[in-house]
């Protein structure tokens, strides 16, 4: 089975754990500071908080954002499900803002209806999905004009970019998530990045007890420090990082030449000014003919994925707070045709041309 990730992990990696062992400072240490500046460094943001997952990554950003309980943060209905419930963590209220049909991130157009409906909108927590950067600059326009405070939700899109500065480095806070699957892993593990000295001493302290110093707690806090296990893992993962990225793009665009004829899917949309880091390669597919070929793919031996087959708002928890069906229509229609299929950096060549072939042969069935 060609599968839909395969983390590569190298002889650098266990170097640097073995060196962490040596050590004996397995918690928290030099290892996540390194790591911490290397990133933050490499996205073109001052400050990094590295902690414990991209979950608590999105939790923390949202609190360095000033975001507080009854606050209205809005977001996109079509992504994993944390990026809302950390709205919920801050006892805010999520509004959702519909997508961009070829592109699947925030739609600027139906974000600006929405600031002009609901008054009083703290901040906007955009998703940069599947590894493409949101059109920025109309986003960012429309924080000049309506004065939000802006949250990236870049946890699929390590190294992407638009017109050539990376995401992450265009908001108040952004998040990043190093989860197994990622472009970079660190197992589990997420960092947090700001521009903001105060920001930055308020997100230390918020994973780490709410400590002003060793007794002295000022704030709630909680315990979402990062070990140097991690940490060294992912000062290996970072200086591949690119050399990954490439191989992801390269794959991409070998499918999109090999399928941009065919007449039952869509490729990826890549915008002219956006770096796409390729997380995933998600194509459209007509609704009622999406099971039949995601079991024709696993019966040919490759794996598959849908991300996601259900806006937010209709997951069974979301019930209770009486979202309408029918809120984000487009979302709605696009959760019922993508399909990712493989395109990470340990496919071989092989593995693309059967890929391929399995799928145009499908085509002339």
């Amino acid at each position: 089975m060609i599968k839909m990730a395969c983390p590569i992990i190298g002889d650098e990696e266990r170097l640097l754990i073995n060196s962490v062992l040596d050590s004996r400072m397995l918690a928290s240490g030099k290892y996540v500071l390194e790591f911490e500046k290397a990133f933050a460094k490499f996205s073109g943001t001052r400050f990094g908080i590295a902690n414990t997952n991209g979950t608590t990554s999105l939790h923390i950003a949202l609190l360095m954002a000033g975001v507080m309980p009854n606050d209205k943060v809005v977001t996109t209905p079509f992504s994993f499900i944390a990026t809302v419930n950390s709205i919920l963590f801050c006892q805010a209220k999520p509004v959702f803002v519909d997508i961009d049909p070829k592109t699947f991130n925030i739609n600027p157009i139906e974000l600006e209806k929405i600031l002009e409906k609901e008054k009083n909108v703290k901040a906007v927590l955009i998703v940069h999905l599947y590894g493409l950067p949101c059109d920025m600059g109309a986003i960012l326009e429309l924080k000049k004009k309506y004065k939000f405070r802006l949250i990236e939700d870049a946890c699929q899109a390590h190294g992407a970019e638009y017109k050539n500065k990376k995401v992450g480095s265009f908001g108040d806070v952004a998040a990043f998530s190093f989860y197994a699957t990622k472009n970079m892993t660190t197992g589990e593990g997420g960092i947090v990045l700001t521009n903001s000295s105060k920001a930055n001493k308020y997100g230390r302290q918020i994973i780490n007890h709410g400590r002003n110093n060793c007794s002295i707690h000022t704030i709630l806090g909680y315990n979402y420090r990062l070990t140097n296990f991690a940490a060294a893992i992912g000062i290996a993962q970072l200086r591949q990082l690119e050399n990954w990225i490439i191989k992801r793009i390269k794959n991409a665009a070998i499918y999109n030449e090999a399928f941009c004829n065919l007449s039952f899917l869509q490729v990826p949309f890549i915008p002219n000014n956006c770096k796409h880091v390729f997380h995933q390669y998600t194509i459209k597919i007509l609704a009622k003919n999406r099971k039949k070929f995601i079991m024709y793919l696993t019966k040919n031996g490759i794996e598959t994925g849908i991300y996601y087959n259900s806006v937010v708002y209709k997951q069974q928890f979301y019930k209770k707070f009486g979202y309408k069906f029918n809120t984000c229509k487009v979302a709605e229609n696009i959760s019922k045709k993508v399909i990712s299929i493989p395109v990470h950096p340990s496919l071989s060549m092989l593995d693309i041309e059967k890929i391929i072939d399995v799928i145009i042969k499908y085509n002339k069935k």
